[in-house]
């Protein structure tokens, strides 16, 4: 495949968006990136995985603006400044993102990767929701807790990724005038939502 693009994904936790992102990006013969943007990102900076881990989505956001004092951590090179905050490692992390974007067709899941390449052309943003059922059905099997537990770990994420989104973006998280294409998996499941989704993503790339 000689077209270069990129596809993102937001997603609501349960939706089985990861589950799609893979085997889109499977499908389509392209590069997947979720937790592995973390590892990258540290490795180009120089930076602990741990520091990225921590101004991540799904993480507490009370930081947020917050400073991380590096005086004992980093050696001279990537960074003067003994002093990085939330916005310097989201800027690390969102260079990564459009270097990757640039260099070969990837699909990226959630950290804001479509406020981030907001400007590539050919790019395909999309949300994946479902509805509330079926998501705690979903996190209560994959995570092996009752189902009360289940809801109360959705709750959590949702508000932690809209703050995420939010705070980075200074948009609503979840709006579809943020996406090209927001879907609700429950409506077809999640098989028949990933040949949607990849029907969508052909017609949309001439591929």
């Amino acid at each position: 495949m000689t077209k270069k693009f990129a596809i993102t994904i937001g997603r609501q936790l349960g939706s089985g968006g990861r589950e799609i992102g893979r085997e889109i990006a499977v499908r389509l013969k392209i590069s997947y990136y979720d937790k592995e943007l973390l590892q990258i990102a540290s490795r180009e900076s120089g930076l602990g995985k741990e520091f990225f881990e921590e101004m991540d989505e799904k993480k507490s956001h009370s930081l947020f603006g917050g400073i991380f004092d590096l005086r004992n951590i980093l050696a001279e090179g990537y960074y003067s400044n003994a002093f990085l905050t939330n916005e310097t490692l989201f800027k690390i992390q969102s260079d990564v993102i459009r270097s990757l974007a640039e260099k070969q067709s990837c699909l990226f899941l959630g950290r804001c990767a479509d406020y981030v390449l907001k400007d590539l052309p050919e790019c395909l943003n999309i949300y994946i929701s479902a509805n509330l059922s079926d998501r705690i059905k979903r996190i209560s099997g994959l995570q092996q807790v009752t189902e009360g537990k289940a809801r109360e770990i959705i709750e959590k994420c949702d508000k932690k990724r809209a703050a995420y989104y939010r705070f980075f973006s200074n948009k609503t998280w979840g709006a579809a005038s943020s996406y090209h294409l927001s879907i609700n998996s429950s409506v077809l499941g999640i098989r028949e939502t990933t040949e949607f989704i990849l029907d969508f993503a052909e017609k949309r790339f001439g591929l």
